[in-house]
């Protein structure tokens, strides 16, 4: 019997959520994903610090924010080495709500690739789901830069980014979870809120079933797994990107899993069509509680880890002088 990891990859294509690529390398994922916080913590591992090093030695003159998009290209190189399929490289954080800065920052990116031998069809751009970011995804996706919107927990970022044709979506699973549990506080139903009832899960199903329904092609990725039974219930989404540790779990169970995302669930669910320009998509994120707080909570959490590899960087600087 084949693994549940194995079964998996039978309906959804697996994303290794790391920058730690000698690990992601057991997995065997097709893409693989990156985020500030992921890179902050593989830089710090005594494998990775040459890393770090090699890249403050080649570009010495370089100013921080530089050299920290080359320290995420070479991590991203490495993992384009070990995965057929792509990498998704974040902008920084700090301008998520600046369009022409977050576009000028992925060109920077995408060149940064292609002068190390890799297309951009190899790269995902990863942008957070603010009204700004979108609009950047949008300029970006027209030059051939694919983008993936990230830190998007409600149906109208959603359907803003389909309606941008953003190549793909990271709809984030555990810090909606989170967000309700920590709400709920003592009422909360651990057992009642599990696998397809999990708020998580039903908001990435939500977003499934309505691109199915109306034809969008952006593609969607589940992101921020807390357990495997969030995994487990959102089997045949697009792809799901999980951190190494469920994937080791997946990996040493066997059993068979289902497709619960499929055509015929998209068609049994209510979707109405919603209208995603501007002033309806600050409105609706707005009414919406967990998912305004969600966003603006993840992009001061990637700020802080970016300014803690700024100053890894120049303390590597500093040591080189």
């Amino acid at each position: 019997m084949p693994s549940l990891l194995d079964s998996l990859r039978s309906h959804t294509t697996v994303v290794a959520d790391s920058g730690d690529f000698e690990n992601i390398k057991h997995y065997q994922p097709t893409d693989a994903t990156t985020n500030p916080s992921l890179i902050l913590k593989a830089v710090q591992q005594d494998v990775y610090k040459p890393l770090l090093a090699r890249c403050v030695t080649q570009h010495a003159n370089a100013p921080v924010e530089e050299l920290v998009d080359h320290l995420l290209v070479a991590f991203g190189s490495e993992i384009l080495s070990v995965v057929p399929g792509r990498v998704s490289t974040e902008v920084d954080a700090r301008l998520s709500f600046d369009t022409r800065a977050t576009v000028e920052r992925a060109r920077r990116i995408i060149r940064l690739y292609e002068q190390a031998g890799f297309s951009r069809e190899r790269v995902l751009i990863k942008i957070a789901a603010t009204w700004e970011g979108i609009e950047a995804a949008s300029i970006l996706q027209t030059e051939g830069i694919r983008c993936n919107l990230t830190l998007l927990f409600s149906l109208i970022q959603a359907v803003a980014c389909a309606e941008a044709k953003v190549q793909l979506i990271s709809p984030f699973v555990g810090r909606i979870y989170d967000w309700h549990k920590k709400s709920q506080g003592s009422t909360w139903d651990e057992a009642g809120s599990a696998g397809v009832n999990d708020p998580g899960v039903i908001s990435v199903a939500t977003i499934y079933a309505y691109y199915k329904r109306f034809g969008l092609s952006t593609e969607i990725m589940g992101a921020s797994f807390r357990n495997t039974g969030q995994i487990l219930a959102l089997a045949g989404c697009d792809l799901l990107t999980i951190s190494p540790e469920l994937l080791g779990q997946l990996k040493s169970i066997e059993g068979d899993v289902a497709a619960r995302l499929n055509p015929d669930f998209a068609l049994s669910q209510q979707s109405i069509k919603i209208k995603a320009d501007e002033k309806s998509f600050r409105f609706a994120l707005n009414e919406d509680a967990m998912a305004s707080e969600k966003l603006s909570e993840g992009i001061r959490a990637f700020v802080a880890d970016s300014r803690k590899l700024d100053e890894l960087i120049k303390a590597s600087q500093s040591r080189q002088i």
